[in-house]
């Protein structure tokens, strides 16, 4: 299998190099191949002829987008159709990542495929555009995935949000976390064995949720690492009121993978992949 990815020193684009180092893999940082610029992306994929084409470029600076409208839509969604047009006309599969940031969070359940999106924010209108573009093609694959945490690659200058909170509770400092924001935690590894499993299953092609199981507040989740690292913390409560945000953030985000699960591919507990992730 000869495979593409973009975007491959983010988080995500990390654990999927690791994931698919047994195929023909062709990975390209934002520096190296710029998904929105759809001559370079034709002309990149001409010449390798990939039969996948994953694509974990983003832009996701939420709050910047609203006065940098033109790079977001230039990344998260017609660098998403520049790789789709890519990948029709190599009659190849496309992967591409969508977000919980699409729904509104005035859900009291966790959200599910034929949820309608409601966006709030140049960034989540960005990204469902990309959804869009990504789902006119004829085999593509788009797994939302929200709050990621993982291994950085050995060039990966973000480590996320997780990672900050786990540097500072290690370091002794009161950490600021939201008490009001319920998110489902994705764990790069898991998503990235998840994308390797729809691949290899050839499930239908479509939109799926791939996000650990069960859902919960960003402080229980500190709260949880600190327990599993054997340490104390001071946790500086947030909520959604009174943080200073150019943008709103969902309040209830939460996504349901039981799509994925019914197909057989089962994502682990939130939990779970929290101790997986500080013991690795």
């Amino acid at each position: 299998m000869r495979v593409l990815v973009t975007g491959a020193r983010g988080l995500l684009g990390s654990a999927i190099v690791r994931e698919f180092h047994d195929a023909e893999l062709h990975a390209f940082s934002h520096q190296e191949l710029d998904v929105s610029d759809e001559a370079a992306i034709a002309e990149t994929a001409g010449s390798i002829r990939p039969d996948v084409l994953i694509n974990c470029a983003a832009y996701n600076d939420v709050d910047r987008a609203e006065t940098e409208p033109q790079t977001a839509l230039r990344v998260n969604a017609f660098g998403v159709l520049a790789l789709a047009r890519a990948a029709a006309q190599l009659n190849a599969t496309l992967v591409h990542y969508s977000t919980d940031f699409v729904f509104d969070g005035l859900s009291d359940r966790p959200y599910t495929e034929e949820d309608r999106p409601n966006p709030r924010g140049l960034y989540a209108a960005s990204k469902l555009l990309g959804d869009w573009f990504a789902a006119d093609t004829p085999r593509a694959y788009v797994l939302r995935v929200e709050s990621l945490f993982g291994h950085p690659g050995p060039k990966t200058v973000r480590r996320g949000s997780l990672g900050t909170i786990i540097d500072r509770i290690r370091a002794g400092e009161e950490v600021p976390v939201f008490v009001d924001r319920t998110v489902s935690p994705s764990y790069t590894d898991d998503v990235a064995r998840a994308t390797r499993a729809v691949i290899d299953r050839d499930l239908p092609p479509g939109l799926y949720h791939c996000v650990n199981d069960g859902y919960t507040t960003w402080a229980d989740i500190a709260g949880e690492a600190a327990r599993l690292l054997g340490l104390s913390w001071r946790m500086k409560p947030l909520t959604l009121e009174t943080a200073v945000l150019a943008v709103p953030r969902p309040r209830f985000c939460a996504m349901s993978p039981a799509k994925l699960a019914a197909a057989g591919i089962v994502m682990p507990p939130w939990e779970d992949a929290l101790e997986r992730y500080l013991t690795a």
